[in-house]
């Protein structure tokens, strides 16, 4: 979903008819794609999606758990089904939804995955979801230019990182792209390049912070 490397092939972009994803959108419908390892999910992801789907007003959110960041290392990524149940367990609601949509098409970089999904359900207003921590490291996405040419993005605050994120060179890049967070109402379905950048109450929990709380446990 995040690195660099070379050219490569997207298993069903070239036929979204036959994509089965695991779920239904129609025409019109604003959806925030909220993507991630959720290497364990923790409150803070949840405080990241509910964020953007009330200030969005979003009727669905996403949530894409990734088969493995290639920026972090395999060995300490849990089973995708493990963290499936995770984070089925804390989004919760109607417009929460929580697939695996990545392994079922083969894609392993955000950009492939927007494409693909885009091509399958046409007519829907996609915006792409992420924490400010994200943010901060985006350039190091593969495709990181292409991602925000393809969809709108909403940026939610994070503690610690959001002020380095917001002179990160993504953000730099593309500041001419930026809109006012009173605006992000009108983000689904705006011409791209298109982001903004949303604050809020901050939740302080990490993933990083709980893994080494599990392994000194395990100590």
């Amino acid at each position: 979903m995040w690195s660099a490397g070379a050219a490569r092939r997207v298993p069903a972009a070239g036929r979204p008819s036959v994509l089965r994803p695991g779920f239904f959108l129609q025409p019109g419908m604003r959806v925030g794609l909220y993507g991630g390892s959720f290497n364990p999910v923790h409150a803070g992801h949840a405080h990241v999606a509910e964020t953007a789907r009330r200030r969005l007003r979003l009727d669905r959110v996403i949530w894409l758990v990734s088969p493995q960041n290639p920026l972090k290392p395999s060995h300490e990524t849990a089973a995708l089904a493990e963290r499936m149940a995770g984070v089925r367990r804390l989004a919760r609601g109607r417009a929460m939804i929580v697939s695996d949509v990545e392994t079922r098409i083969g894609t392993q970089y955000t950009v492939d995955t927007l494409r693909v999904l885009k091509a399958r359900f046409p007519g829907v207003k996609f915006v792409w979801i992420m924490g400010a921590d994200s943010l901060a490291g985006f350039h190091r996405w593969r495709g990181w230019t292409q991602i925000m040419r393809e969809t709108p993005v909403a940026v939610v605050s994070r503690p610690w990182i959001s002020l380095k994120s917001r002179f990160s060179p993504a953000a730099r890049r593309f500041a001419h792209a930026r809109r006012s967070s009173t605006q992000a109402s009108l983000l689904p379905g705006a011409p791209t390049p298109r982001w903004t950048f949303l604050r809020g109450p901050l939740n302080f929990q990490s993933s990083t912070a709980l893994r080494a709380r599990m392994r000194k446990g395990r100590s």
